[in-house]
């Protein structure tokens, strides 16, 4: 037997992403950037911290599932070190599969009550105007404020190139959805990540926000 049976594991998306992006207002890779950063509150910060050991189960899954196939592929002799390799690689896929479903519920676990509170906030909350969905959307995507040093004039960039008037940021601020420090990110409020979530949950006419680079582990199909 050839001692390297490692593939390659092809990448996808996490059944769970939607309904973190849908309650955070920030897709994965964000959150992943501002736990690094020490910006996302205890709550959110447990929740990235169990996504994260989600994403590792989530790769000894796609890994054994992998040698799997190649073992069977035909690839090679079929005598009893195969067979038993065989053997061994299903019983650690099993173990592989049930340490994911467990760092899942764990995700869950920390995920609902950031949902129920985002949806407890909802009612009675002033429906957004197309253009605050939009300025909250570019924010949760990554923005900062920058004041010019000699007109001392604020402006608000996000990561996507999107200019948010000045205006507009102090409106989305004095209605509680943003918060704002010179120098730094411009970061939804969790008023403000609320409002999103409930726009999000409904038809819009704003383009779909552009898909992320594949950077998280695989997520194999879920054992039924």
């Amino acid at each position: 037997m050839p001692p390297d049976l490692a593939p390659t594991p092809a990448r996808a998306v996490s059944p769970l992403d939607h309904r973190i992006e849908a309650v955070t207002g920030h897709d994965i890779d964000t959150l992943w950037a501002y736990r690094d950063r020490s910006i996302l509150d205890e709550s959110h910060a447990h929740l990235v911290d169990r996504y994260r050991a989600l994403a590792n189960t989530q790769t000894g899954v796609t890994f054994y599932l992998h040698l799997l196939n190649r073992l069977s592929s035909g690839e090679f002799d079929v005598d009893d070190a195969l067979l038993t390799r065989i053997d061994r690689t299903v019983d650690q896929l099993a173990e592989a599969t049930d340490a994911r479903d467990a760092a899942a519920r764990k995700v869950l676990a920390a995920l609902e009550p950031i949902e129920a509170a985002a949806a407890a906030s909802v009612p009675g909350a002033k429906p957004l105007s197309t253009d605050d969905q939009a300025a909250l959307l570019a924010i949760a995507g990554d923005a900062k404020l920058y004041e010019h040093l000699l007109t001392g004039r604020m402006s608000v960039t996000a990561a996507s190139g999107t200019r948010i008037p000045h205006a507009e940021l102090q409106h989305l601020e004095d209605a509680g959805l943003v918060v704002r420090d010179t120098g730094q990110p411009v970061a939804l409020t969790d008023a403000g990540r609320a409002a999103l979530y409930a726009a999000r949950r409904t038809p819009s006419t704003l383009a779909p926000i552009p898909g992320r680079p594949g950077v998280w582990p695989a997520t194999p199909t879920q054992r039924r």
